[in-house]
């Protein structure tokens, strides 16, 4: 195997929040890279303040949160995205995550955009990047969905609620300060994306399926020809012979479904460390299903 090949193997054998992390390490450094030898193709990826200029580069608004003002910017991003994903994961399949990612990603964008072009004198700086505002989304869903669920910080174990209360508070305390104003706001949509997503989800209504449909749509577009054939036929095999399995499969699945929703009950009242080894490794099976 030649570095690639290898590259591409340790890829692969990440979860959807490694190799979140991954694409972000690697456009950060790309976007470094840029910004010294043409800064101005760098600033067509940021996002820009203001109505008219944000929307003559719509791509901006996603494209801003793959570009990191520095190493200690991205390391923050990566370790939110690292410790919400194993919460996130634990339930709700990758398509999930990511979904929710970048709808925190866009929702921080429209705030910006929307902020800085109603009050343009209140915020410093011309434009933004960092995918903060996706980050906080899977932060505050994870918080929002486990709140009684421990995180163990240097010595002391605590509940995922007080982190969210703790940053609600200190972006809110920068708003007000006028300290990296456009980002804390950003920071509280992804926040106010990511709470209203966990209460829907608790309520058994996905609001993420539609975005990731779309995500699943555009991912579609690339592959080959004969990729999708080979799928297809894939796919009518696996109709047959599941149509002759019809009633066991469909009383599995209820049984099943019956025993992830009691975890989910036993999680919504005593956390998710309430949960035994065995449901908890029935539960990651399940998400992983």
């Amino acid at each position: 195997m030649n570095i690639w090949d290898k590259f591409k193997a340790k890829y692969a054998s990440f979860d959807t929040s490694g190799q979140l992390i991954t694409i972000l390490f690697f456009t950060a450094i790309s976007g470094w890279i840029l910004s010294r030898l043409y800064f101005p193709a760098y600033s067509q990826l940021a996002l820009v303040k203001g109505f008219i200029p944000a929307l003559l580069q719509p791509w901006s608004w996603i494209t801003y949160g793959f570009l990191h003002e520095d190493l200690w910017h991205f390391i923050g991003n990566a370790f939110g995205i690292y410790i919400a994903g194993r919460y996130v994961l634990n339930i709700f399949r990758g398509r999930q995550l990511l979904s929710l990612f970048f709808l925190g990603v866009l929702g921080g964008a429209i705030s910006f955009i929307l902020a800085t072009g109603l009050l343009p004198g209140f915020f410093k700086g011309g434009s933004m990047i960092g995918a903060s505002a996706g980050v906080f989304a899977l932060i505050f869903f994870a918080c929002s969905y486990f709140p009684e669920s421990e995180y163990r910080l240097i010595f002391v174990n605590i509940k995922l609620k007080y982190f969210a209360y703790f940053f609600l508070a200190s972006n809110l305390a920068m708003v007000a300060l006028q300290v990296n104003t456009g980002g804390s706001l950003a920071h509280l949509a992804g926040a106010g994306i990511g709470y209203y997503t966990a209460i829907r989800m608790k309520e058994g209504i996905d609001i993420l399926e539609g975005f990731a449909k779309i995500g699943d749509y555009f991912a579609s577009l690339f592959k080959s020809g004969s990729n999708s054939t080979k799928s297809e036929r894939k796919a009518k095999m696996k109709t047959v012979y599941k149509g002759n399995n019809k009633a066991s499969n469909s009383a599995a699945r209820s049984t099943d479904q019956a025993k992830v929703d009691s975890i989910l009950d036993k999680i919504s009242s005593s956390g998710y460390e309430s949960l035994s080894k065995a449901e908890k490794d029935y539960l990651f099976k399940a998400g992983k299903d």
